[in-house]
């Protein structure tokens, strides 16, 4: 069995990470093999309950408020609304539902207490119940973990050295107290990045380095390709070739052999064959539905005929953990 290590050198996944390729897509699914069951994909669904109209200025994301894209802004969903689509997400097969708010930071408001109702009722569906919200504070997260939350996510997006070349509006370690400020309530923890924002390789191991050697692994770690959108800074980069994904993917299972790595934004562009070497090379999670947020994804019939020609079954809620309780 793999060890669990926190004490990675930034050489050590420099040297995983350019490893020759089909040696690390063995080495990752061997390693995958002895801490996971390989044909189990989680399906999560991801609703955007609060779009656009954000303060921040993340070069990558078209709810920003300063920048001029086609996304249309929408104030907080009712929370009927957020559990009908949740309803809908677990008849499709979802057993993880994320619930997303453009919001810079947590306020304690209306709008926060409609999103705990939102939690407490996700939660009473079954399913894993997961939000991303922006900055957290240590009380707002235990009110977050009382109503019954599972997850949140925060990712890093980047390595500290590249962060603020992509966001100016707040800093690495505000990143990270919000993930301290997570662990310290009892909720698992989703943080992951982006490549293909014009970062280097040492970038993305400098990012992968961080969340190896935090106290506790991440339980999740979400690997999104940039999607450009046109009107955001990034509307002109490149697309990121799928064997770099699949070396940031790999790399992550290697380094942290127990967390969910998942397949995240980007994979609309992905063929079936590159999608099934990204499983191979470690993924055991992905988002399903049209929409991650506001950019493309998959169609749920796609997905369905991809798990049926991959032999794929979906990970059931809470497997090895125990149901979040509302206080």
């Amino acid at each position: 069995m793999s060890e669990i290590r926190n004490d990675w050198t930034r050489e050590e996944i420099e040297k995983i990470y350019n490893s020759p390729i089909l040696d690390l897509i063995y080495r990752a699914a061997t390693v995958h093999r002895e801490n996971n069951d390989a044909q189990e994909v989680q399906v999560c669904t991801l609703l955007s309950v609060k779009t656009g109209g954000c303060p921040e200025d993340c070069s990558y994301c078209p709810q920003a408020a300063r920048y001029h894209t086609d996304v249309k802004v929408h104030k907080l969903l009712d929370v009927d609304d957020v559990l009908e689509k949740a309803s809908n997400a677990k008849a499709n097969g979802s057993t993880r539902f994320c619930m997303g708010a453009a919001w810079r930071e947590v306020r304690d408001n209306r709008d926060f207490d409609k999103v705990l109702e939102m939690v407490k009722g996700v939660n009473g569906m079954g399913m894993e119940v997961c939000c991303t919200l922006g900055m957290l504070s240590e009380d707002q997260a235990k009110k977050l973990q009382e109503a019954g939350l599972y997850a949140y996510n925060h990712n890093l997006d980047t390595s500290e050295e590249h962060y603020n070349e992509i966001i100016t509006t707040r800093n690495y370690d505000d990143r990270l107290d919000t993930l301290e400020n997570v662990r310290k309530a009892k909720i698992s923890v989703c943080s992951g990045g982006i490549i293909g924002l014009g970062e280097t390789e040492k970038d993305r191991v400098g990012m992968l380095h961080t969340l190896a050697t935090l106290p506790e692994h991440p339980e999740s770690v979400p690997v999104n390709a940039l999607v450009p959108v046109e009107g955001t800074p990034m509307e002109k980069q490149p697309k990121v070739p799928v064997w770099d994904m699949i070396r940031m993917i790999a790399t992550a299972r290697i380094i942290m052999p127990k967390a969910m790595v998942r397949l995240s934004a980007g994979r609309v562009r992905m063929s079936q064959e590159e999608q099934a070497l990204c499983f191979m090379a470690g993924a055991n999670s992905i988002f399903a539905g049209d929409k991650l947020l506001t950019t493309p994804n998959p169609e749920v019939n796609e997905d369905e005929e991809l798990f049926q020609v991959l032999n794929l079954k979906p990970r059931k809620a809470f497997k090895n953990q125990e149901k979040a309780t509302v206080a």
